[in-house]
């Protein structure tokens, strides 16, 4: 903690002296700061969890596996987005090495971590179990109900909070006693008919540190494109957005690296409070793909979860940052690694479109985030779709096969990329090589770990694929670890947000 204090207060010193910065280059030291303030609480968080009890739990140990995981993607953020915005030497050097010696201290404080308790869980029978013995399509029951597809949740709230959802939606609730529990609830309409015109205004006004026992705090968001730039703070905790439908329900920007912002903060859609559920939206970044990295959706606390969303954009698109994050029949649109960052991160029955790159560019679906080996990160998409969206579909159809736009599942963004695509459909957008280096380069390709398991489709031939050391067609022993239950622990969380999912392999 005190190696983290001393880096935020260096932090402060230079924002002190803002005047003298570029804009982009305040905009990243303002990046470190919040990103700094993250990992005092997260410290914070993992230290009160390893002083209160003698023996930890499995929960949380995975927990603090967690929090110390992105703790270091924390670090990493910073650094990088001063190494690609500072262009003052003065700034790099200051600001850089208390960075870089925090993060090498925090890496060893993982491992040890990991070292520990790694036995512990090996002699506890941890839940990691067998594909015989996990369920083959498990679905969510509660109290013998099933939990709705296609966006629909049951949710259980006070009569006249149930009658005024009821109304404003058009949707009736299921009838079940044991359902997901709603404490509040409010409604965003543009015409100034609901309770707020605005998202931000009804995410201001929802209550801080809101206690999961008590129930979501349930915002609905109205049809209409909402043209604003959403932030969940770090105390919203357990909210619910529930909106009227893909394309119905839109909250869209168009920040971008192009027009002088970091990655980063170029979100139209940013989330920070723990337990963050959205359902039935589109979050959208209308920056288009000659303005470089545009994010819509950046997530970077823990227990996300999106059901029945789409996410639109081009480069860098959806950016999983860090934590523990699940997606459930999702359309993601982009073309340059448009799903990226560090977390923990569950894919399931989402469909994944790759859309017309610019003449310079290929598609990379995937840039995994994995810097420290002890991380428990990774990107896992399961029973998904790849697809190639209209734009490239019809381009595709104009051109001869040896011109159309490549698309690959992925590259490693950093040296410990993880990625693992298992029981999807891919159809020939698909290149055979599958996966391709980072801007040509060969640091990570042994470290990696991309790996591919039962997929179907005229892509998913693995006889092409790259050579690599870290690439692996693996087992279903192997395989079984980066499902929802064994991956994410979802089994622990996803149940409170009604959200189906399938806890083993299908």
């Amino acid at each position: 903690m005190k190696e983290q204090t001393l880096q935020h207060k260096v932090i402060i010193a230079y924002l002190a002296h803002k005047s003298n910065l570029s804009a982009t280059a305040l905009l990243a030291v303002l990046d470190c700061q919040l990103l700094s303030e993250l990992n005092i609480d997260i410290l914070t968080a993992a230290e009160t969890t390893l002083n209160d009890t003698d023996k930890l739990l499995d929960r949380q140990a995975d927990e603090v596996h967690t929090l110390l995981s992105a703790l270091i993607t924390n670090q990493h953020t910073c650094s990088d987005g001063l190494h690609a915005t500072v262009s003052a030497w003065s700034i790099k050097n200051g600001l850089s090495v208390p960075i870089h010696n925090s993060t090498k201290r925090y890496d060893v404080s993982l491992a040890l971590f990991k070292q520990a308790w790694e036995p512990h869980r090996k002699n506890r029978n941890h839940r990691v179990v067998s594909p015989s013995k996990l369920p083959r399509r498990k679905t969510l029951l509660l109290n013998q109900v099933t939990v709705g597809r296609d966006g629909e949740v049951p949710l259980r709230m006070p009569g006249p909070k149930r009658e005024l959802f009821e109304r404003w939606s058009g949707r009736r609730l299921l009838q079940a006693t044991d359902t997901v529990l709603v404490n509040d609830v409010v409604r965003v309409r543009q015409d100034g008919s609901g309770n707020f015109a605005t998202i931000t205004d009804a995410v201001k006004s929802a209550p801080v540190d809101h206690d999961a026992n008590t129930g979501y705090h349930l915002i609905y968001v109205a049809a209409g494109v909402y043209e604003e730039y959403v932030v969940i703070p770090k105390h919203k905790k357990h909210l619910m957005m529930v909106g009227d439908g893909i394309n119905q329900t839109v909250i869209t920007g168009n920040h971008s690296v192009g027009d002088g912002r970091t990655t980063f903060n170029s979100s139209t859609f940013g989330a920070l409070g723990r337990g963050f559920v959205a359902i039935s939206i589109t979050f959208r970044n209308a920056a288009g793909p000659a303005k470089f990295q545009a994010v819509a959706v950046l997530n970077n606390a823990d227990l996300f979860t999106f059901y029945s969303c789409s996410f639109e954009g081009y480069q860098d698109t959806l950016y999983t940052h860090s934590m523990r994050q699940f997606y459930r029949e999702c359309d993601i649109y982009g073309t340059v690694d448009y799903i990226f960052g560090n977390a923990a991160v569950v894919f399931q029955n989402c469909n994944i479109y790759s859309r017309l790159p610019l003449p310079s560019q290929i598609n990379t679906i995937t840039a995994q985030g994995r810097t420290d080996p002890n991380q428990n990160t990774g990107t896992s998409m399961q029973s998904c779709n790849f697809l190639a969206a209209a734009d490239l579909a019809a381009m595709a159809l104009c051109l001869e096969s040896q011109e159309s736009p490549i698309t690959f599942l992925g590259r490693p963004w950093k040296p410990y990329s993880r990625t693992v695509v298992m029981q999807s459909y891919m159809d020939s957008l698909i290149e055979p090589a599958g996966w391709v280096q980072w801007n040509g380069d060969d640091l990570a390709l042994n470290t990696l770990h991309d790996a591919e398991h039962n997929n179907s489709g005229p892509g998913s031939g693995t006889a092409g694929r790259v050579d690599w050391p870290g690439y692996l067609v693996i087992s279903a022993n192997d395989a079984i670890n980066f499902t929802v239950s064994n991956f994410i622990s979802g089994d622990q969380w996803l149940p409170m947000a009604g959200v189906p999912h399938d806890g083993g392999l299908l």
